[in-house]
């Protein structure tokens, strides 16, 4: 793929997850979050996006999320569980961005609030319609997704190279 490739990213945040005095990285989902995996991942199938790669954040409700969310896909793509993703600050996701490979056209990521939101904010230097204030309104909830396209290879991603096409919330 040539340096003026157009792809597409996709940030889902987690679904709602269960509050527990154990560890933070091994929390299940709640019966919302459960009931919202598999709504977001229909609308990962209304997006008609062919996902070419998920990393998938490694922490057990990223993990919960993405095994009810891929069901409603009509493709499974490659899938990489990434311990980096748990508590990553937005520099941190774009330097993971910067590394997928060039023949990555369309890259879903499943990870954590504040950085998928930070990070939507951060690429998005454009947006169609409302989307852009839609997500800063909503504060990017569990189960969100927001859809960026950028032109360039992974290497180019940095702040505000993308268009936030569109932005999803199950309870919107």
């Amino acid at each position: 793929m040539s340096a003026d490739t157009s792809r597409r990213i996709v940030l889902l945040r987690h679904a709602k997850a269960e509050w527990s005095d154990g560890s933070d990285h091994e929390r299940p989902l709640a019966e919302r979050g459960r009931h919202d995996a598999p709504a977001a991942g229909r609308k990962l199938a209304q997006t008609s996006i062919a996902f070419d790669l998920a990393l998938c954040s490694t922490a057990a409700r990223t993990r919960e999320t993405w095994k009810l969310a891929v069901q409603e896909l009509p493709h499974r793509p490659k899938t990489t569980y990434e311990e980096r993703l748990y508590e990553a600050s937005p520099g941190e996701l774009i330097a993971l961005l910067n590394e997928t490979a060039d023949d990555v056209a369309d890259l879903l990521v499943i990870g954590h609030n504040p950085g998928m939101h930070a990070l939507a904010d951060a690429l998005s230097g454009s947006a169609e319609g409302d989307a852009l204030s839609r997500m800063h309104r909503s504060a990017f909830p569990t189960s969100a997704l927001a859809v960026v396209s950028f032109t360039g290879s992974w290497k180019s991603v940095e702040h505000g190279v993308g268009t936030l096409l569109d932005y999803w919330t199950p309870h919107s």
